[in-house]
């Protein structure tokens, strides 16, 4: 049902982090949430240790917002959920205070996909109630560097990717994503149940079969990632119990 995600990378300054916080989950997102067709929301505070192999060889010549302490994400059923308002109307549900503690991020990226593909985990059924996403994600987006890689992208989802962690331990789900609005074209949403499962399995996942592990290798360098990408992050809203 949830088939297209907003997704928001910024950064926010110290001094504005516990008031901006306590805006943001307990008056902004709920009020999102009252939006026709917005289904869910969730917040997570990014770890800053970038993987190695996502190295970012140019997309700073495009000038691409930098943001990565946090990543605010809703779910609906269609993109346009998320459509700006029509000439001439305004979006009622973000007030002028609202607008004054938004101003307050910085490098702020946004991207509106939909899903392309998707599979479960063998841990899916463990997901929390009330929460639509799990407490550990990793969220990759990407360009890929010429149309003619796009081919094979999508075969590397298809025969590899998506197969490997519907069975890896500790992977609730992952969504294969492409842009309707923003710089990366693609996106990748992994869910797992915590950061040990993901940091015990994920690997081990790649490098299960000589053959694929190939592949992915050879994959990553007609890919050009977004600043922090791909962002493994914790969830602060909801709460993780």
């Amino acid at each position: 049902m949830d088939r297209s995600l907003h997704i928001t990378w910024y950064d926010l300054p110290e001094q504005y982090g516990g008031a901006h916080l306590d805006w943001l989950h307990g008056s902004f997102m709920p009020r999102q949430l009252q939006k026709p067709g917005v289904l869910w929301a969730a917040h997570y505070e990014c770890e800053h240790t970038p993987d190695p192999v996502h190295k970012i060889l140019s997309y700073a010549d495009e000038a691409v917002p930098t943001g990565n302490d946090y990543i605010l994400l809703f779910g609906a059923a269609t993109a346009h959920a998320f459509a700006p308002p029509a000439p001439g109307r305004s979006d009622s549900s973000v007030t002028d205070a609202d607008r004054a503690m938004l101003a307050q991020r910085r490098e702020t990226r946004i991207n509106i996909f939909t899903e392309e593909a998707c599979v479960d985990g063998p841990a899916a059924a463990q997901r929390q109630r009330g929460a639509e996403l799990g407490s550990c994600i990793q969220l990759g987006s990407f360009n890929t560097r010429s149309i003619a890689d796009e081919d094979g992208l999508m075969a590397w989802y298809a025969h590899n990717r998506l197969p490997g962690l519907a069975i890896t331990p500790g992977c609730v789900g992952v969504r294969k994503m492409v842009s309707v609005a923003g710089w990366a074209k693609h996106g990748v949403l992994y869910e797992f149940t915590s950061k040990a499962e993901r940091e015990k399995h994920f690997r081990a996942c790649e490098n299960a079969d000589p053959a694929m592990a190939a592949w992915t290798d050879s994959l990553r360098r007609s890919l050009i990632h977004a600043p922090g990408s791909a962002n493994v992050a914790y969830r602060i809203w909801p709460p993780v119990n």
